[in-house]
């Protein structure tokens, strides 16, 4: 049985196709997101909703990648890569392909660094640029 919150070997982690990687980074970078700022501000539903969806969408991501990319460890732009140039299922409504791909490829990190517990990479990572 699984539990909340529960991480795996680091092995087991890198082992997983970037894609399912980057299905749990998705929801753990919007809780990142709307926990942040939630935290830090006292906005309404309706504008936390914007600004939430201004950070995790595809176009927000990738510009995100351009300003944490060169802090990637080589495990981390490993996991990177791989998420980036997969052969995704769906296509972006609302976004170019590179910037779905580079969207792909740090959720894939997040999911990743998730899924092993390391919550304090994530804010060595993304804090910073989240403010």
């Amino acid at each position: 049985m699984v539990r909340f919150n529960e991480t795996l070997p680091r092995e087991r982690a890198r082992a997983m196709n970037a894609v399912v990687l980057a299905f749990v980074g998705d929801a753990a970078f919007s809780l990142y997101v709307r926990e942040g700022l939630v935290c830090t501000s006292d906005y309404k539903t309706g504008t936390l909703q914007k600004l939430a969806a201004a950070r995790v969408s595809a176009k927000g991501q990738a510009q995100l990648c351009e300003r944490i990319e060169g802090r990637f460890t080589e495990e981390e732009r490993e996991i990177f890569l791989r998420g980036r140039n997969a052969k995704k299922p769906t296509k972006s409504k609302n976004a170019s392909v590179a910037e779905y791909n580079i969207s792909t490829g740090i959720e894939a990190v997040i999911g990743f660094l998730y899924l092993v517990g390391d919550y304090a990479r994530i804010d060595e990572l993304f804090a910073e640029d989240m403010q």
